[in-house]
């Protein structure tokens, strides 16, 4: 039973799903507190940080250029040692610099790993179990985050931070899970040999185009949203941890839901409902006042995230099976253009107004609601978007 469970290639996808988890979630969960309790950030560091973290999310196209020496799979094992050095590392110094430093290797390892789990799961799975197995990987995502962090709440409730014994913790689980991939799992051939030159099809433009409205809607959440609650309310660290896990809860609950229904309505009505949702989550965090509507907006917001399946199956449906891991490539770089410039410059609009920030969003999940609209009822090679001479009958 083991070694047919070690030979599932899902098994595989399954492993790095979660010691990517424990190493970043814990990482993101602690870094408000940490930032601001001992390093005295504010918010012009902070952005500064965040976009030092998406330099390598910009620079994920040259994941291309390695696979010409090192295979896919063994690329996605050691980024995820990378990701677990990166992440042990962190709390050694509660220094502006050191912060920075440790950040780059984590986010070398997380954006590598990140390109490389997407283009394997695009590759291994069918069309038709995509949808559903991609949310059961949310899924289990969302479990292994109810599991490490509410180990870390009950921590807090009985014991003061301890920020470098946490970081360790989470940085050598992550370093055991990849070493055990790396030991136990056999290398899986690749079903298609993939192109290993870097390139952008004209054909893919609406692929691009959602996904760099994503990376820039993303950062505005992941940067903003969270450091909102800590300055604005005062958010304590044990309050900023019960609220991941309830994220990871729902999470856990609706991400294989989310995946089927994905699969019934299709991409565009997907995206459609995650987009209009989004128009009024921003413009509501941009004048919130309560604590507690600040809160039921976070956990909406989060809860959206699951709906990003339907721009993966999109492009799955649309694209070359060739072309699946050089674009997975690029499309890591695209969705991180905007992420490197938007937090330095938003950290700065932050300071003058922080409603600004969020009202940028809204535009953006406005203009990817447009954009949406151009996906096809059943998106294919020669109809990837509603404007292609040839559509589905």
């Amino acid at each position: 039973m083991l070694t047919k469970l070690l030979h599932d290639r899902k098994t595989l996808l399954y492993l790095l799903t979660i010691g990517n988890t424990i190493a970043f979630a814990t990482w993101q969960v602690m870094l408000n507190n940490f930032a601001v309790e001992e390093a005295a950030f504010t918010g012009t560091e902070i952005g500064v940080l965040q976009s030092l973290r998406e330099v390598p999310g910009f620079l994920a196209f040259t994941a291309i250029l390695v696979m010409v020496y090192i295979r896919q799979q063994t690329f996605a094992i050691l980024a995820l040692l990378t990701l677990g050095i990166g992440t042990a590392i962190t709390a050694f110094y509660p220094s502006a610099l050191w912060l920075y430093f440790s950040t780059v290797i984590m986010s070398i390892g997380f954006h590598y790993l990140e390109t490389l789990h997407n283009s394997l799961s695009l590759q291994w799975l069918s069309k038709a179990e995509a949808p559903k197995v991609l949310g059961q990987l949310l899924s289990a995502r969302a479990l292994c985050n109810l599991a490490i962090l509410g180990s870390l709440y009950i921590y807090l409730m009985f014991f003061a931070a301890n920020y470098n014994v946490i970081y360790m913790l989470a940085g050598g689980i992550a370093v055991a899970i990849g070493l055990l991939c790396w030991i136990a799992i056999p290398h899986f051939e690749d079903g298609v040999v993939q192109r290993k030159t870097l390139f952008l099809r004209k054909k893919y433009w609406l692929y691009y185009l959602l996904t760099f409205l994503a990376g820039a809607r993303r950062q505005i959440f992941v940067v903003f949203a969270g450091f909102l609650l800590v300055e604005k309310f005062n958010f304590p660290v044990e309050d900023v941890v019960m609220l991941t896990l309830v994220n990871a809860a729902l999470t856990f609950y609706l991400a294989p839901k989310i995946g089927r229904l994905i699969s019934y309505i299709g991409e565009r009505r997907a995206l459609t409902l995650e987009y209009i949702g989004l128009i009024i989550i921003f413009i509501s965090y941009a004048f919130v006042d309560s604590i507690a509507l600040a809160i039921a907006l976070y956990l909406l917001d989060h809860m959206f995230f699951a709906m990003a399946i339907a721009i993966k199956t999109y492009f799955q449906k649309i694209a070359d099976p060739a072309d699946i891991a050089a674009t997975s490539s690029i499309s890591f770089t695209i969705n991180h253009i905007a992420a490197v410039v938007l937090p330095a410059a938003l950290g700065l609009v932050w300071v003058i107004n922080h409603s600004a920030v969020f009202l940028v969003g809204a535009a953006i999940a406005a203009g990817s609601l447009i954009l949406s609209q151009l996906i096809p009822d059943h998106p294919r090679p020669s109809a990837e978007t509603r404007l292609a001479a040839q559509q589905p009958v």
